[in-house]
């Protein structure tokens, strides 16, 4: 009788991955690149350990979003303080922080718990073309979106 495979931290193999996000609508880009984080796109996942890549979003900037969402979309923050509600629109976080946007859509497709935030750890985005990782000879990620 055959056991199942379970991955642990001694037989991980992390790969690196850059992806250009450069008109590549929001949605879809976080959850494939959240799959990518999650490890679930290799064949030795194990829901219990972080089986994850490396993924570096370069163009955040260039990002699309569809409908009224620059308009529409808020986000939220508090301060702890009375009366410390924030909002803030798509529309603004895209012209001053756009890898705040992209970071914080991946965030919210990865589990709510310390591995979701080791899996979070993984992600390196950036709002132009150039990043600091060439010395760990990232692997170009294409993506199935359409």
């Amino acid at each position: 009788m055959k056991t199942t495979f379970m991955a642990n931290a001694g037989n991980i193999e992390r790969k690196w991955f850059v992806v250009d996000a450069e008109g590549q609508t929001l949605g879809r880009l976080a959850a494939e690149v959240a799959k990518v984080l999650r490890g679930k796109h290799k064949p030795t996942f194990t829901p219990h350990v972080d089986t994850g890549d490396y993924v570096i979003v370069v163009n955040a900037a260039k990002v699309k979003v569809t409908g009224k969402k620059l308009v529409q979309k808020t986000y939220f923050r508090h301060s702890g303080y009375p009366g410390g509600a924030k909002f803030t629109q798509l529309g603004h976080m895209l012209e001053n922080r756009p890898e705040r946007v992209v970071e914080m859509a991946i965030r919210g497709m990865l589990p709510k718990n310390k591995l979701g935030e080791q899996m979070y750890r993984k992600l390196n985005v950036y709002a132009g073309a150039e990043h600091p990782h060439q010395a760990q000879k990232p692997e170009v990620l294409n993506l199935n979106i359409r």
